[in-house]
Protein backbone atom coordinates (compact mmCIF):
# COMPACT_ATOMS: atom_id res chain seq x y z
CA UNK A 1 0.00 0.00 0.00
CA UNK A 2 1.17 3.51 -0.83
CA UNK A 3 -0.19 6.60 0.85
CA UNK A 4 0.00 10.13 -0.55
CA UNK A 5 -0.86 13.38 1.20
CA UNK A 6 -2.01 15.98 -1.30
CA UNK A 7 -0.13 19.29 -1.15
CA UNK A 8 -0.78 22.58 -2.92
CA UNK A 9 0.86 21.45 -6.17
CA UNK A 10 -1.14 18.19 -6.20
CA UNK A 11 -4.51 19.82 -5.49
CA UNK A 12 -7.24 20.35 -8.08
CA UNK A 13 -6.59 17.19 -10.11
CA UNK A 14 -9.10 14.56 -11.13
CA UNK A 15 -8.43 11.35 -9.24
CA UNK A 16 -7.70 9.30 -12.36
CA UNK A 17 -5.17 11.93 -13.50
CA UNK A 18 -3.55 12.00 -10.07
CA UNK A 19 -3.20 8.22 -9.98
CA UNK A 20 -1.70 8.21 -13.49
CA UNK A 21 0.94 10.73 -12.42
CA UNK A 22 2.09 8.92 -9.27
CA UNK A 23 2.25 5.49 -10.90
CA UNK A 24 4.46 4.12 -13.67
CA UNK A 25 3.13 1.94 -16.47
CA UNK A 26 -0.29 1.41 -14.90
CA UNK A 27 -2.70 0.50 -17.73
CA UNK A 28 -5.87 2.60 -17.82
CA UNK A 29 -8.00 -0.52 -17.68
CA UNK A 30 -6.37 -1.52 -14.39
CA UNK A 31 -6.54 2.02 -13.04
CA UNK A 32 -10.32 2.14 -13.47
CA UNK A 33 -10.68 -1.42 -12.16
CA UNK A 34 -8.80 -0.43 -8.99
CA UNK A 35 -11.11 2.56 -8.61
CA UNK A 36 -14.22 0.39 -9.04
CA UNK A 37 -12.99 -2.25 -6.57
CA UNK A 38 -12.11 0.26 -3.80
CA UNK A 39 -8.37 -0.33 -4.05
CA UNK A 40 -7.92 3.41 -4.28
CA UNK A 41 -9.32 5.42 -1.38
CA UNK A 42 -9.72 9.13 -0.76
CA UNK A 43 -9.74 10.10 2.91
CA UNK A 44 -10.62 6.54 3.87
CA UNK A 45 -13.53 6.18 1.46
CA UNK A 46 -13.87 4.75 -2.04
CA UNK A 47 -12.37 7.12 -4.59
CA UNK A 48 -14.11 7.88 -7.87
CA UNK A 49 -12.43 8.82 -11.15
CA UNK A 50 -14.07 12.26 -11.20
CA UNK A 51 -13.23 13.16 -7.60
CA UNK A 52 -10.93 16.16 -7.36
CA UNK A 53 -7.99 16.29 -4.99
CA UNK A 54 -7.79 19.03 -2.37
CA UNK A 55 -4.84 20.14 -0.26
CA UNK A 56 -4.58 17.90 2.80
CA UNK A 57 -6.42 14.94 1.27
CA UNK A 58 -4.98 11.48 1.92
CA UNK A 59 -5.00 9.04 -1.02
CA UNK A 60 -4.37 5.36 -0.30
CA UNK A 61 -3.52 3.01 -3.16
CA UNK A 62 -3.63 -0.76 -2.71
CA UNK A 63 -1.76 -1.36 -5.93
CA UNK A 64 1.17 -3.73 -6.68
CA UNK A 65 4.58 -2.19 -6.05
CA UNK A 66 5.58 -2.83 -9.66
CA UNK A 67 3.55 0.23 -10.65
CA UNK A 68 5.57 2.52 -8.40
CA UNK A 69 9.13 3.50 -9.28
CA UNK A 70 11.91 4.19 -6.85
CA UNK A 71 11.18 7.33 -4.89
CA UNK A 72 13.33 10.15 -6.18
CA UNK A 73 15.19 12.10 -3.52
CA UNK A 74 17.11 15.33 -3.38
CA UNK A 75 20.27 13.24 -2.96
CA UNK A 76 19.78 11.98 -6.52
CA UNK A 77 20.79 15.44 -7.72
CA UNK A 78 23.42 16.45 -5.17
CA UNK A 79 26.37 15.74 -7.45
CA UNK A 80 24.96 17.79 -10.33
CA UNK A 81 26.72 21.14 -10.40
CA UNK A 82 24.83 22.94 -13.11
CA UNK A 83 24.37 26.69 -13.24
CA UNK A 84 21.86 27.60 -15.95
CA UNK A 85 22.18 30.71 -18.06
CA UNK A 86 19.25 32.51 -16.48
CA UNK A 87 17.46 35.24 -18.41
CA UNK A 88 14.90 35.77 -15.63
CA UNK A 89 13.82 33.96 -12.47
CA UNK A 90 11.28 34.42 -9.69
CA UNK A 91 9.31 32.16 -7.33
CA UNK A 92 7.02 30.94 -10.14
CA UNK A 93 9.04 30.67 -13.35
CA UNK A 94 12.55 30.51 -14.73
CA UNK A 95 13.61 31.61 -18.21
CA UNK A 96 16.71 29.75 -19.34
CA UNK A 97 18.91 30.44 -22.36
CA UNK A 98 19.44 26.93 -23.73
CA UNK A 99 22.59 26.45 -25.74
CA UNK A 100 22.42 24.78 -29.17
CA UNK A 101 23.17 21.07 -28.92
CA UNK A 102 21.43 20.48 -25.59
CA UNK A 103 18.43 18.16 -25.59
CA UNK A 104 15.39 19.55 -23.77
CA UNK A 105 13.76 16.22 -22.89
CA UNK A 106 14.87 12.63 -23.34
CA UNK A 107 12.98 11.28 -26.33
CA UNK A 108 12.86 14.56 -28.26
CA UNK A 109 14.28 14.92 -31.75
CA UNK A 110 14.00 11.22 -32.52
CA UNK A 111 16.53 10.39 -29.78
CA UNK A 112 14.28 7.78 -28.19
CA UNK A 113 16.94 5.11 -28.39
CA UNK A 114 19.71 7.03 -26.67
CA UNK A 115 21.54 5.18 -23.93
CA UNK A 116 20.33 5.27 -20.35
CA UNK A 117 22.05 7.93 -18.34
CA UNK A 118 21.73 10.56 -21.04
CA UNK A 119 18.65 11.80 -19.18
CA UNK A 120 21.08 13.54 -16.85
CA UNK A 121 22.30 15.60 -19.81
CA UNK A 122 18.85 16.99 -20.63
CA UNK A 123 17.84 20.55 -19.80
CA UNK A 124 14.86 19.50 -17.66
CA UNK A 125 17.05 17.23 -15.50
CA UNK A 126 19.73 19.88 -15.05
CA UNK A 127 17.21 22.61 -14.19
CA UNK A 128 15.52 20.29 -11.69
CA UNK A 129 18.92 19.65 -10.09
CA UNK A 130 19.52 23.40 -9.97
CA UNK A 131 16.25 23.94 -8.05
CA UNK A 132 16.95 20.99 -5.73
CA UNK A 133 20.39 22.34 -4.87
CA UNK A 134 18.89 25.81 -4.26
CA UNK A 135 16.41 24.27 -1.83
CA UNK A 136 13.39 25.27 -3.95
CA UNK A 137 12.29 21.75 -4.84
CA UNK A 138 12.40 18.50 -2.88
CA UNK A 139 10.99 15.43 -4.68
CA UNK A 140 9.98 13.69 -1.47
CA UNK A 141 7.57 16.53 -0.65
CA UNK A 142 5.70 16.16 -3.95
CA UNK A 143 3.39 13.33 -5.01
CA UNK A 144 2.64 14.21 -8.62
CA UNK A 145 4.29 17.53 -9.44
CA UNK A 146 7.81 18.19 -10.68
CA UNK A 147 9.22 21.36 -12.26
CA UNK A 148 8.15 21.34 -15.91
CA UNK A 149 9.08 23.03 -19.16
CA UNK A 150 6.28 24.96 -20.84
CA UNK A 151 7.84 25.11 -24.30
CA UNK A 152 10.39 23.17 -26.29
CA UNK A 153 12.89 24.11 -28.94
CA UNK A 154 14.87 21.86 -31.25
CA UNK A 155 18.07 20.36 -29.93
CA UNK A 156 20.28 22.43 -32.24
CA UNK A 157 18.29 25.64 -31.79
CA UNK A 158 19.33 27.95 -28.98
CA UNK A 159 17.27 30.30 -26.89
CA UNK A 160 14.66 30.85 -24.23
CA UNK A 161 12.93 27.91 -22.58
CA UNK A 162 10.27 28.54 -19.90
CA UNK A 163 10.27 26.45 -16.70
CA UNK A 164 7.30 26.45 -14.29
CA UNK A 165 8.27 25.95 -10.64
CA UNK A 166 4.79 25.11 -9.33
CA UNK A 167 1.53 23.64 -10.59
CA UNK A 168 -0.37 26.95 -10.73
CA UNK A 169 2.38 28.61 -12.78
CA UNK A 170 2.44 25.60 -15.12
CA UNK A 171 -1.33 25.74 -15.62
CA UNK A 172 -1.38 29.50 -16.27
CA UNK A 173 1.63 29.48 -18.58
CA UNK A 174 0.35 26.54 -20.62
CA UNK A 175 -3.01 28.28 -20.92
CA UNK A 176 -1.33 31.47 -22.14
CA UNK A 177 0.70 29.52 -24.71
CA UNK A 178 -2.41 27.74 -26.02
CA UNK A 179 -4.18 31.08 -26.38
CA UNK A 180 -1.21 32.71 -28.16
CA UNK A 181 -0.55 35.12 -25.30
CA UNK A 182 3.13 34.21 -25.07
CA UNK A 183 5.02 35.95 -27.87
CA UNK A 184 8.38 34.60 -28.99
CA UNK A 185 10.77 36.15 -31.47
CA UNK A 186 13.63 34.38 -33.22
CA UNK A 187 16.77 35.45 -35.02
CA UNK A 188 18.10 33.43 -37.94
CA UNK A 189 20.62 33.73 -40.76
CA UNK A 190 19.28 32.70 -44.16
CA UNK A 191 20.95 32.29 -47.54
CA UNK A 192 20.32 35.02 -50.09
CA UNK A 193 19.06 38.57 -49.76
CA UNK A 194 15.70 39.47 -48.27
CA UNK A 195 14.56 43.01 -47.53
CA UNK A 196 11.76 44.67 -45.61
CA UNK A 197 9.00 42.88 -43.75
CA UNK A 198 6.65 40.17 -44.97
CA UNK A 199 4.11 37.68 -43.67
CA UNK A 200 4.22 34.28 -45.32
CA UNK A 201 1.33 31.83 -45.47
CA UNK A 202 1.48 28.17 -46.48
CA UNK A 203 0.40 24.69 -45.38
CA UNK A 204 2.46 22.30 -43.27
CA UNK A 205 2.24 18.52 -43.02
CA UNK A 206 4.33 16.47 -40.61
CA UNK A 207 5.73 13.01 -41.28
CA UNK A 208 5.94 11.47 -37.81
CA UNK A 209 8.02 8.51 -38.99
CA UNK A 210 10.86 10.67 -40.27
CA UNK A 211 10.30 13.68 -37.97
CA UNK A 212 10.28 15.97 -41.01
CA UNK A 213 7.67 18.26 -42.51
CA UNK A 214 6.59 19.32 -46.01
CA UNK A 215 5.31 22.73 -47.01
CA UNK A 216 2.55 23.18 -49.59
CA UNK A 217 1.17 26.33 -51.25
CA UNK A 218 -2.42 25.25 -50.61
CA UNK A 219 -4.25 22.90 -48.29
CA UNK A 220 -3.70 19.16 -48.73
CA UNK A 221 -5.00 16.21 -46.67
CA UNK A 222 -3.40 16.18 -43.22
CA UNK A 223 -1.96 19.68 -43.53
CA UNK A 224 -2.32 22.67 -41.22
CA UNK A 225 -2.05 26.34 -42.06
CA UNK A 226 1.14 28.14 -41.03
CA UNK A 227 1.85 31.86 -40.84
CA UNK A 228 5.42 33.14 -40.51
CA UNK A 229 6.34 36.81 -40.27
CA UNK A 230 9.85 38.07 -40.91
CA UNK A 231 11.74 41.38 -40.73
CA UNK A 232 15.10 41.89 -42.42
CA UNK A 233 17.71 43.27 -40.03
CA UNK A 234 21.02 43.07 -41.88
CA UNK A 235 22.67 41.70 -45.01
CA UNK A 236 26.18 40.30 -45.37
CA UNK A 237 27.37 40.72 -48.94
CA UNK A 238 30.51 38.76 -48.11
CA UNK A 239 28.55 35.65 -47.15
CA UNK A 240 25.31 36.39 -49.08
CA UNK A 241 23.34 35.97 -45.87
CA UNK A 242 20.41 37.92 -44.44
CA UNK A 243 19.75 38.25 -40.73
CA UNK A 244 16.03 37.95 -40.03
CA UNK A 245 13.83 38.48 -37.02
CA UNK A 246 11.02 35.93 -37.13
CA UNK A 247 7.62 36.07 -35.46
CA UNK A 248 5.57 32.90 -35.48
CA UNK A 249 1.85 33.54 -35.77
CA UNK A 250 1.43 29.78 -35.72
CA UNK A 251 3.85 27.38 -34.11
CA UNK A 252 4.41 24.06 -35.89
CA UNK A 253 7.27 21.58 -35.91
CA UNK A 254 10.30 22.98 -37.79
CA UNK A 255 8.09 25.79 -39.09
CA UNK A 256 10.81 28.41 -39.50
CA UNK A 257 13.35 26.00 -40.96
CA UNK A 258 10.97 24.39 -43.45
CA UNK A 259 9.15 27.57 -44.43
CA UNK A 260 12.32 29.52 -45.19
CA UNK A 261 13.73 26.63 -47.21
CA UNK A 262 10.44 26.42 -49.11
CA UNK A 263 10.73 30.06 -50.29
CA UNK A 264 14.31 29.46 -51.43
CA UNK A 265 16.13 30.97 -48.45
CA UNK A 266 17.21 28.06 -46.21
CA UNK A 267 18.84 28.76 -42.89
CA UNK A 268 22.61 28.78 -42.63
CA UNK A 269 23.67 25.30 -41.49
CA UNK A 270 20.32 23.72 -42.39
CA UNK A 271 20.90 20.03 -43.06
CA UNK A 272 17.37 18.64 -42.97
CA UNK A 273 15.63 20.90 -45.46
CA UNK A 274 18.66 21.92 -47.55
CA UNK A 275 22.21 20.87 -48.39
CA UNK A 276 24.72 22.32 -45.93
CA UNK A 277 28.11 21.02 -47.16
CA UNK A 278 29.34 24.56 -47.86
CA UNK A 279 27.97 25.78 -44.54
CA UNK A 280 29.90 23.08 -42.71
CA UNK A 281 33.10 24.46 -44.16
CA UNK A 282 32.18 27.77 -42.52
CA UNK A 283 31.73 25.97 -39.20
CA UNK A 284 27.91 25.81 -39.27
CA UNK A 285 26.73 22.21 -39.21
CA UNK A 286 23.29 22.95 -37.75
CA UNK A 287 20.66 25.61 -38.21
CA UNK A 288 21.54 29.23 -37.35
CA UNK A 289 18.40 29.86 -35.33
CA UNK A 290 17.92 31.39 -31.88
CA UNK A 291 14.81 32.10 -29.82
CA UNK A 292 16.04 35.39 -28.42
CA UNK A 293 12.97 37.17 -27.01
CA UNK A 294 9.76 36.36 -25.14
CA UNK A 295 6.96 38.60 -23.88
CA UNK A 296 3.79 37.80 -22.00
CA UNK A 297 0.10 38.52 -21.66
CA UNK A 298 -0.61 36.45 -18.56
CA UNK A 299 -3.27 36.50 -15.87
CA UNK A 300 -3.88 35.24 -12.36
CA UNK A 301 -0.77 34.67 -10.29
CA UNK A 302 1.39 35.52 -13.34
CA UNK A 303 -0.31 38.81 -14.20
CA UNK A 304 2.83 40.70 -13.12
CA UNK A 305 4.56 39.38 -16.26
CA UNK A 306 2.10 41.05 -18.63
CA UNK A 307 3.76 43.61 -20.89
CA UNK A 308 7.28 42.52 -20.00
CA UNK A 309 9.80 41.38 -22.60
CA UNK A 310 12.90 39.32 -21.84
CA UNK A 311 15.89 38.84 -24.15
CA UNK A 312 18.99 36.67 -24.12
CA UNK A 313 22.48 38.12 -23.97
CA UNK A 314 23.04 38.81 -27.67
CA UNK A 315 26.72 37.88 -27.40
CA UNK A 316 25.56 34.28 -26.93
CA UNK A 317 24.25 34.10 -30.52
CA UNK A 318 27.25 32.96 -32.58
CA UNK A 319 26.01 33.79 -36.09
CA UNK A 320 25.53 37.49 -35.30
CA UNK A 321 29.26 37.95 -35.81
CA UNK A 322 28.70 37.39 -39.54
CA UNK A 323 26.87 40.71 -39.77
CA UNK A 324 28.68 44.02 -39.39
CA UNK A 325 25.56 46.18 -39.26
CA UNK A 326 22.34 45.49 -37.39
CA UNK A 327 19.13 47.44 -37.77
CA UNK A 328 16.10 48.10 -35.59
CA UNK A 329 16.21 47.35 -31.88
CA UNK A 330 18.47 44.30 -32.21
CA UNK A 331 22.06 44.93 -31.16
CA UNK A 332 24.90 42.45 -30.93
Amino acid sequence: MREFTVNKNDAGQRMDKFVSKVTIGLPKSLLYKYLRTKRIKLNGKKAHENDFTAEGDVVEMYIPDEFFGDTETAESYDKVKYVPDIVYEDENILLCDKKPGMLVHLGDEGDRNRAEGSEKETLIYLLTAYLVNKGEYDPKNESSFAPALCNRIDRNTGGIVILAKNAEALRLMNEAIRENRVHKKYLCAVHGKLTGEKTLTAYHRKDYKTNTVRIFPSEVPGSKKIITGYRSLSYSQKHNLTLLEIKLITGRTHQIRAHMAYIGHPLLGEGKYAQNAADRKMGYSSQALYSYSVSFETGGALEYLTGREFKVDMSHIPFLTLFSVLFGDVKA
